[in-house]
């Protein structure tokens, strides 16, 4: 209603116009001072007015995906003491709303007539330690060139993203790529007990793919047929790429404008996304804490 008799008070006079509308002259008097001159405002309005510009910058440097908990929580992080209900009701003023995410879409194409390994995993996705198991698994992407597919590869121990690649085609090479680059990352060590799942794709239970976990000492998982939660976190990384990414940024001119939004998002999500089931930190710092208490271990024995 302010704006509005902002807009219209040199054609109507004020007076006329809060006769229609339900408010007095002296209430909108009194917000046009307080406008002017911000000492006239409240206590809690000059809070209000501070924490609105963090709330802002903490939702737009976060791909403007997160809520008024996770708001709320890196604000906290970061030295603010404010309530949470306060962080949700300033958000709903400026019109700030999480992401939500869409239903999985089914991209896995069994080879009914391949060997399978057994399923070591069991549905059990923690791990006590990096480089005890990981988890893979790829969605795709409609461009305007045609179809992008996006493979990664998970540490479950803080869901670390640790290998992914983009590609023209869903190929076993493709996956292979992404298996590469999370072992060149991470330099597991051969036999040191690392699991490596994934679903019934024919991608991952291909000659050349089980050949090279075996080479690098890694044993291979796989799920079991028909089990909606077969590779169930690999599932939740895809559907948050999407809902984070995806969706709210296309319609995708090309297989390069996908990859480059991938590496920015992956590099997001690694060293700056506020993961709750790790304890509301992000997947590298809760590596970094992981090693620094083995250290500790080490020095005190």
């Amino acid at each position: 209603m302010i704006a509005f008799i902002d807009d219209h008070r040199e054609a109507h006079g004020v007076e006329p116009i809060c006769k229609v509308l339900p408010i007095t002259p002296s209430t909108y008097h009194a917000q046009v001072a307080q406008r002017r001159d911000p000492a006239k405002l409240s206590a809690r309005a000059r809070r209000d007015a501070a924490l609105k510009g963090e709330t802002k910058r903490v939702f737009g440097e976060n791909f403007r995906v997160y809520g008024a908990r996770k708001v709320w929580r890196q604000l906290k992080r970061e030295g603010h003491d404010q309530a949470r209900c306060t962080v949700a009701r300033l958000m709903r003023g400026m019109g700030l709303q999480r992401v939500v995410r869409g239903k999985r879409v089914r991209t896995t194409i069994s080879d009914k007539g391949a060997p399978c390994p057994l399923d070591h995993v069991n549905r059990r996705f923690k791990a006590a330690c990096p480089n005890a198991l990981w988890v893979s698994d790829f969605t795709y992407v409609a461009t305007w060139s045609g179809f992008a597919y996006v493979a990664f590869i998970i540490d479950a121990y803080a869901r670390q993203i640790v290998g992914w690649r983009v590609s023209r085609t869903p190929h076993t090479g493709f996956v292979l790529d992404a298996l590469e680059q999370a072992l060149h990352e991470r330099r597991p060590l051969r036999g040191g007990g690392l699991v490596h799942h994934s679903d019934r794709g024919s991608q991952y239970v291909s000659i050349k793919y089980t050949e090279r976990l075996a080479l690098a000492g890694v044993e291979p998982s796989v799920g079991s047929m028909g089990d909606s939660y077969d590779n169930a976190l690999a599932e939740t990384i895809n559907g948050l790429s999407k809902a984070e990414v995806i969706y709210r940024r296309g319609p995708w001119r090309s297989l390069e404008a996908v990859e480059f939004a991938t590496l920015e998002w992956v590099d997001w999500f690694n060293h700056r996304r506020l993961l709750e089931p790790i304890g509301n930190i992000p997947p590298a710092e809760a590596e970094n804490q992981y090693y620094a208490s083995q250290v500790r271990l080490d020095l005190a024995a």
